[in-house]
C-alpha cells in the first residue's frame, strides 16, 4: 500500500511506541509515516530512522492544515489537556474537523474503555470526540484501552514495600493492558488500511481484581500483601496524604469508582485479532518488576 499514515503525539509514550511498531512489527515503509508533535524537535530520533517530522499542534489550525495535505490516515492520540475544562474536547474536535477538511479518508483515535458509562472526570471528552468522529463524514476506528498495567506502578511498589494494597474498587474488575500492546494495536490498524467503521476494545488477556492483582505479585514476588478496602472518602484522603497532586488523586479515586461499578470490566481478544499476536498478561508484566 502506499497511503500516507500521520501518527500525533508522536512525541509521547504511546505515540513512539505507535511509530516504532509501524516500522519494526509490521514492516511499513518509514517513506509512508509522518511523525506529528507540537515540538518536532523532540522527535529528534524517530526523524533519524527515515520518518518525516511535522509540527501537529491541535490548538493551531494552520499547522494542522499544512500537515495533514494528503495525508490518507491519521491517528489522534488523545492529548494531555487534562488541567482545563472543555480544552482536550475542543483540541480532538478541531483535530477532527481539520482532518475531515484535509480529505484525510479514515482517522483511528485513541478513546477509553465505556466512557459513556465512566464517572472519570475527562471521560466525557471521549464520548464527544467519538460523536465527532461519526458526524466527520471520514471514516473512522475507535481504540477504546483499557487502564494501562503501568499506572499500577502508583500502588505496586508502595505495596510491596508495606504490605499493603489500599483500594476503594471492591469486588470490581479491569481488564489492565500494557501500554506497548495498545501501541501495537494502533500501529496494525494503522498499517491495515482500515476502511470500515469500528469500535474495538483494547485490553489484556484478563479481567482481574485488586484480589487478583495481590495474588499474582505474592506469587511473583514470595509476599503476603494484604488488599485493604477502603471507602471514597478514606481512599482519597490516604492519596492526598501521600501527596499525590489533585488532578492524580481525582483520576485514580474516579478509576476505583468505575471498577467497583463494573464499568472496566471485562477483557476482549481484539489485541490479538488485530495483530495476531497476545496481549501480555499481567502475571508477565509482574515479572519483570519482581525484586
Amino acid at each position: 500500500m502506499s497511503n500516507k499514515l500521520l501518527v500525533s503525539g508522536a512525541a509521547g509514550q504511546l505515540g513512539g511506541a505507535v511509530v516504532a511498531h509501524l516500522l519494526d512489527t509490521f514492516g511499513v515503509d518509514a517513506s509512508r509515516i509522518v511523525a506529528g508533535s507540537r515540538d518536532p524537535g523532540k522527535l529528534a530520533d524517530i526523524a533519524a530512522r527515515g520518518v518525516a517530522t511535522a509540527r501537529v499542534d491541535f490548538d493551531d489550525p494552520a499547522s494542522m492544515a499544512e500537515a495533514f495535505a494528503g495525508i490518507d490516515t491519521l491517528l489522534v492520540i488523545s492529548t494531555d489537556a487534562l488541567g482545563q475544562p472543555g480544552k482536550r474536547l475542543a483540541q480532538h474536535k478541531a483535530a477532527v474537523a481539520a482532518a475531515a477538511k484535509a480529505g484525510i479518508r479514515h482517522i483511528v483515535y485513541t478513546s477509553l474503555i465505556n466512557p459513556e458509562k465512566s464517572v472519570i472526570h475527562f471521560a466525557p471528552d471521549h464520548v464527544g470526540t467519538e460523536q465527532a468522529l461519526r458526524d466527520s463524514g471520514a471514516g473512522w476506528t475507535v481504540l477504546r484501552n483499557a487502564w494501562y498495567m503501568e499506572n499500577l506502578m502508583a500502588a505496586i511498589p508502595s505495596a510491596l514495600e508495606s504490605g499493603t494494597w489500599y483500594t476503594a474498587s471492591g469486588t470490581g474488575s479491569a481488564g489492565y493492558v500494557t501500554r506497548d500492546d495498545c501501541a501495537r494495536a494502533a500501529a496494525a490498524v494503522l498499517a491495515s488500511g482500515p476502511t470500515e467503521n469500528a469500535v474495538h476494545s483494547i485490553t489484556g488477556p484478563e479481567s482481574l481484581s485488586v484480589d487478583d492483582l495481590v495474588a499474582t505479585l505474592n506469587k511473583v514476588n514470595g509476599t503476603s500483601i494484604e488488599v485493604v478496602q477502603l471507602d471514597d472518602a478514606g481512599f482519597i484522603g490516604g492519596l492526598q496524604a501521600a501527596g499525590l497532586p489533585d488532578i492524580l488523586v481525582n483520576i485514580i479515586s474516579e478509576f476505583d469508582r468505575d471498577v467497583r461499578a463494573g464499568t472496566m470490566a471485562g477483557a476482549s481478544d481484539a489485541v490479538k485479532t488485530l495483530t495476531g499476536t497476545a496481549p501480555v498478561s499481567f502475571a508477565d508484566f509482574a515479572a519483570t518488576i519482581k525484586g
